[in-house]
C-alpha cells in the first residue's frame, strides 16, 4: 500500500474508531492522556481495544511504523499487553500494521535520500524490530552495481570539500564516511582510490 493511501486509510480508521467511541460513550475521563489505559476503579473506562486502537492509529497517522515501534508505544501508554498483540494482529490482517512493507519503504527511502549500504540499512532495521527474514528480504532488491554507484557518488560529493588536504588525510576521511554510511572496506577503498586519482591535484606526472 502506498504511504499516501495508508495514512489516509489510518486517518479514516482513527475517525471510524473515535465515532464508535463516542456513541458508546467511551469518552477518556477530562484531564487525562486520551492515549492511556485508566487506573482500575475510575468512572466509564474506555474499552481498553478501544484505547489501544486510537494509541496505535495516531500513530501510524504520523508515519510508518513497525510492530516492534507499536508493541513500544502501547507499553509506553499503559496498555495490556494481550489486547495490544489483538489489535496490532488486527491492523495486520487489514494492512495497517505490516513490517514486510515497511522494511522494502525503508529501505528505498534511506538509498535515495542517505546513500545508505546494505549493513546500515539491515542494522537499523533491525533496531526498529523488524525479523531477520524480513530484513533479508528486502535487502535482496539492492544491485551491487548501483550500491558501489551511490558510493562513488557519495565519494564525488563529500571530495570537493577536502580538497587541498594531502592524500592519506582526504583517504582516512572518505573511508569513515563511507563506513558510517554501510559500506564494506573493499568497496570504500576502491572507490575511494578511482575518486582521488581522478583529482588534478594528485594525477601523476
Amino acid at each position: 500500500m502506498a504511504t499516501a493511501d495508508r495514512l489516509s486509510a489510518a486517518q479514516d480508521a482513527l475517525a471510524a474508531a473515535e465515532a464508535a467511541a463516542s456513541a458508546y460513550g467511551l469518552r477518556p475521563a477530562r484531564g487525562g492522556d486520551p492515549e492511556r489505559a485508566p487506573s482500575v476503579g475510575t468512572q466509564a473506562e474506555p474499552d481498553p481495544h478501544s484505547v489501544a486502537r486510537r494509541v496505535v492509529l495516531r500513530q501510524l497517522a504520523m508515519g510508518p511504523r513497525t510492530r516492534r515501534q507499536l508493541e513500544d508505544k502501547l507499553r509506553d501508554k499503559g496498555c495490556d499487553p494481550v489486547v495490544g498483540a489483538q489489535v496490532l494482529d488486527r491492523m495486520g490482517e487489514v494492512g495497517l500494521v505490516d513490517d514486510e512493507a515497511y522494511a522494502e519503504m525503508y529501505v528505498r527511502s534511506k538509498q535515495e535520500t542517505k546513500g545508505l549500504a546494505a549493513s546500515a540499512l539491515r542494522h537499523e532495521l533491525r533496531q526498529k524490530g523488524v525479523a531477520d527474514e524480513v530484513v533479508d528480504a528486502a535487502l535482496e532488491e539492492i544491485d551491487p552495481e548501483h550500491e558501489r554507484a551511490q558510493a562513488q557518488a557519495l565519494v564525488a560529493r563529500r571530495a570537493r570539500s577536502l580538497r587541498g588536504l594531502d592524500r592519506e588525510t582526504q583517504t582516512r576521511r572518505l573511508a569513515g564516511f563511507l563506513a558510517r554510511k554501510g559500506y564494506s572496506s573493499g568497496v570504500s577503498y576502491q572507490v575511494i582510490r578511482e575518486a582521488l586519482d581522478a583529482l588534478p591535484e594528485h594525477g601523476r606526472d
